[in-house]
Protein backbone atom coordinates (compact mmCIF):
# COMPACT_ATOMS: atom_id res chain seq x y z
CA UNK A 1 0.00 0.00 0.00
CA UNK A 2 1.37 3.53 -0.99
CA UNK A 3 0.65 5.74 1.45
CA UNK A 4 0.89 9.89 -0.22
CA UNK A 5 1.21 12.98 2.44
CA UNK A 6 -0.26 16.06 0.68
CA UNK A 7 2.13 19.59 1.83
CA UNK A 8 -0.98 20.51 3.90
CA UNK A 9 -1.34 17.55 6.00
CA UNK A 10 2.85 17.70 6.52
CA UNK A 11 2.09 21.55 7.77
CA UNK A 12 -0.61 20.03 9.81
CA UNK A 13 1.63 17.12 11.44
CA UNK A 14 4.33 19.77 12.16
CA UNK A 15 1.54 22.17 13.84
CA UNK A 16 0.20 19.03 15.86
CA UNK A 17 3.63 17.47 16.81
CA UNK A 18 2.51 14.10 15.22
CA UNK A 19 5.61 12.12 13.71
CA UNK A 20 5.40 10.41 10.25
CA UNK A 21 5.47 6.85 12.25
CA UNK A 22 2.44 7.76 14.07
CA UNK A 23 0.80 8.97 11.20
CA UNK A 24 1.12 5.75 9.30
CA UNK A 25 0.41 3.35 12.89
CA UNK A 26 -2.81 4.95 12.81
CA UNK A 27 -3.46 4.65 9.25
CA UNK A 28 -2.35 0.48 9.18
CA UNK A 29 -3.90 0.09 12.76
CA UNK A 30 -6.52 2.44 13.61
CA UNK A 31 -9.14 2.47 16.56
CA UNK A 32 -11.61 2.91 14.44
CA UNK A 33 -12.40 4.29 10.68
CA UNK A 34 -15.17 6.22 9.79
CA UNK A 35 -16.26 6.45 6.16
CA UNK A 36 -16.84 10.06 4.73
CA UNK A 37 -17.95 11.52 1.40
CA UNK A 38 -16.28 10.43 -2.29
CA UNK A 39 -13.41 8.10 -1.36
CA UNK A 40 -12.28 9.34 2.29
CA UNK A 41 -12.23 7.76 5.36
CA UNK A 42 -11.38 9.13 8.53
CA UNK A 43 -8.69 7.08 10.05
CA UNK A 44 -9.23 7.14 14.26
CA UNK A 45 -6.27 6.27 16.89
CA UNK A 46 -6.26 6.91 20.51
CA UNK A 47 -3.23 8.93 21.44
CA UNK A 48 -2.51 10.60 24.89
CA UNK A 49 -5.95 11.97 26.20
CA UNK A 50 -6.56 12.98 22.23
CA UNK A 51 -7.92 11.17 19.08
CA UNK A 52 -5.16 11.56 16.20
CA UNK A 53 -7.78 11.68 12.94
CA UNK A 54 -6.20 11.27 9.85
CA UNK A 55 -8.32 12.04 6.49
CA UNK A 56 -7.26 9.80 4.02
CA UNK A 57 -8.43 9.87 -0.08
CA UNK A 58 -8.33 6.19 -1.25
CA UNK A 59 -7.94 5.74 -5.49
CA UNK A 60 -6.37 3.14 -7.18
CA UNK A 61 -4.00 1.41 -4.11
CA UNK A 62 -3.19 4.85 -3.02
CA UNK A 63 -3.96 6.33 0.50
CA UNK A 64 -3.19 10.26 -0.04
CA UNK A 65 -3.10 11.91 3.22
CA UNK A 66 -5.67 15.10 2.77
CA UNK A 67 -5.05 16.49 6.35
CA UNK A 68 -4.65 15.32 10.21
CA UNK A 69 -5.60 16.70 13.45
CA UNK A 70 -5.84 15.93 16.87
CA UNK A 71 -9.11 15.99 18.26
CA UNK A 72 -10.67 16.19 21.98
CA UNK A 73 -11.71 12.80 23.71
CA UNK A 74 -14.93 12.34 23.77
CA UNK A 75 -15.94 15.09 20.65
CA UNK A 76 -15.35 11.76 17.94
CA UNK A 77 -16.31 8.16 18.37
CA UNK A 78 -13.99 6.89 20.23
CA UNK A 79 -13.87 7.10 23.61
CA UNK A 80 -10.84 7.10 25.72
Amino acid sequence: MVIEITDHARERMQKYAVMEETLKDAINNPDSTVKSYDDRTIYQKKLNGYVLRVIVEENKGIKRVITVYKARSGRHEIQI
